[in-house]
């Protein structure tokens, strides 16, 4: 069965993936070492984020929120800070696990309309809230970006280099 996908729902598809791109590019050729080194004071390191961004970015919105995965909502609050890799975890399997959860939520989405509603709600009522999936598809687009923003700095911090789209 094809899903149709309608426009905005792929214009906004595009610009997670860049998103998504940018936070790939911003570790890419950093050594386990410096992956796993916390830079800034709050101690977390470049593979905190991937896993932050895997777990409570990607994984928590589009298979929880959006799809209502009982599996997944199972999960939430019961998980250790994703921001603390476990210390024998592959820096591959973080960044495959990344990868793989983001073409996870890129199903749910496919198969989602923009107006759509949410299936389920984390946070208690009377605190902000998303109601659709434009809504969620903005968050994380926001997320994403202000996070790829936070592995620049740090990694210009870890060995100078600068991952810069408009060179």
């Amino acid at each position: 069965m094809t899903v149709a996908v309608d426009a905005e729902i792929t214009a906004l598809m595009q610009c997670l993936q860049r998103q998504r791109n940018h936070v790939l590019g911003a570790v890419e050729g950093l050594s386990d070492e410096a992956l796993r080194r916390p830079v800034l004071p709050s101690g977390w390191s470049c593979l905190g984020m991937l896993q932050h961004l895997t777990l409570s970015v990607e994984r928590l919105y589009f298979r929880a929120v959006v799809a209502g995965d009982p599996e997944v909502i199972d999960m939430v609050g019961s998980q250790d800070s994703p921001w603390q890799v476990a210390p024998g975890l592959p820096a591959g399997d973080v960044l495959d696990c990344y990868r793989h959860e983001a073409s996870l939520a890129d199903a749910v989405i496919a198969a989602s309309s923009a107006d759509a509603d949410l299936v389920w709600w984390p946070f208690p009522e009377g605190e902000w809230r998303l109601h659709n999936v434009r809504d969620v598809l903005l968050h994380v687009i926001t997320e994403t970006a202000c996070h790829a923003g936070h592995l620049d700095a740090v990694r210009e911090l870890i060995d100078g280099q600068q991952w810069l789209v408009n060179t």
